[in-house]
């Protein structure tokens, strides 16, 4: 069974830096797709960034310059390294794997917010 899990999340502070783990178990035959999306309260669910098959990776405009994303396949694990962090950031930050068939895989997400 296929288990997608995250950590990492916390209470930071404006400028601090975080650093997202998604630990993958189970086996995901042709991997497509392996992203983070993040999902604030009342807003929609957002893609933060992505790794494509070919290992070439892809951040989206809001976190360009600040957050980076990087597997490890040694580890099954995929990781967001997340600097310079901002209020509009926080969010719930999950995991997600597409595979070529169109099969999607969620974790259930890490909470990053701060003390406000």
């Amino acid at each position: 069974q296929v288990q997608l899990v995250e950590s990492g999340g916390g209470l930071v502070q404006p400028g601090a830096s975080l650093r997202l783990s998604c630990v993958i178990s189970g086996t995901i035959f042709d991997i497509h797709t392996t992203d983070w999306y993040r999902q604030a309260p009342g807003k929609q669910r957002e893609l933060v960034a992505t790794i494509y098959r070919d290992g070439s990776p892809y951040t989206s405009d809001s976190v360009k310059g600040r957050f980076t994303i990087s597997r490890d396949n040694a580890k099954n694990t995929v990781y967001l390294q997340m600097n310079s962090l901002k209020p509009e950031d926080k969010a719930v930050y999950l995991c997600h794997i597409q595979n070529v068939y169109g099969v999607h895989y969620w974790g259930k997400g890490t909470l990053v917010t701060d003390s406000s």
